[in-house]
């Protein structure tokens, strides 16, 4: 069963979905015969990779909001985090380009590490305040997971996985998805926003159980024929 999940390094509704969706899915049976695949979204392309604001500053230039309604906002999704289990750092948050996180999410999942790259981006924005567009930063994200220094760096030098970033973008587009975190399982049901791990675990069972478990006889097997013959 698979569950493909477009996100955005630097949105923190996608890092309280990323948690409430594994609290979910360890409390299932048949969690280990989930496959899931991280895709990428850019929430503001238009962003410029060689400069950096603060979440405050982003929200009042980007968005009109007054200081006031960007703390509040601020303010509770901090709260959202705590009940995720997420410690957010808003007030060193560095907002910026993410396409470059983006290109070492499809790198990491070239070595089967698309899932601890994910949460080490997450972790590096929303807690150490380090700039995920910066190259040295990625590098070195890449390096504590055990990804070659080199084969990062001539990715992010060069237009390798820029293709397969925008392919993810497209297919977004293609699926509706205007916003993130958002979920599909196995090709059947969507999920959008961070929702509760209540909800995921119930779509997850749901969506198992209508496409993936065997199927159920609900008679007694009489009146039938195989190899063996007929029974009556």
């Amino acid at each position: 069963m698979k569950v493909e999940i477009w996100s955005d390094v630097m949105c923190p509704f996608c890092y309280i979905g990323k948690n409430n969706f594994e609290q979910a899915l360890n409390k299932l049976p048949f969690k280990d015969q989930i496959e899931v695949e991280w895709k990428s979204f850019q929430l503001d392309p238009s962003l410029d990779p060689s400069k950096t604001q603060n979440t405050i500053e982003y929200f009042k230039e980007k968005k009109g909001f007054p200081d006031a309604q960007a703390q509040q906002m601020i303010g509770q999704v901090a709260q959202m985090g705590k009940g995720a289990g997420i410690d957010f750092n808003f007030e060193k948050a560095l907002i910026t380009n993410t396409f470059a996180a983006h290109k070492l999410l499809h790198l990491a999942k070239k070595h089967n590490k698309s899932n601890e790259m994910e949460e080490a981006l997450f972790i590096a924005h929303f807690i150490d305040g380090k700039n995920v567009g910066d190259s040295e930063t990625l590098i070195s994200i890449a390096d504590s997971l055990g990804i070659d220094k080199e084969e990062t760096e001539k990715i992010l030098t060069s237009n390798e996985f820029n293709d397969d970033v925008n392919k993810d973008i497209t297919d977004a587009r293609a699926h509706g998805v205007t916003g993130v975190p958002f979920f599909i399982l196995n090709g059947k049901y969507a999920v959008s926003g961070a929702q509760p791990a209540e909800l995921f675990e119930n779509a997850l069972q749901q969506t198992y159980n209508e496409t993936v478990s065997p199927l159920k006889d609900l008679s007694n097997g009489e009146n039938a024929c195989d190899a063996d013959g007929c029974s009556i």
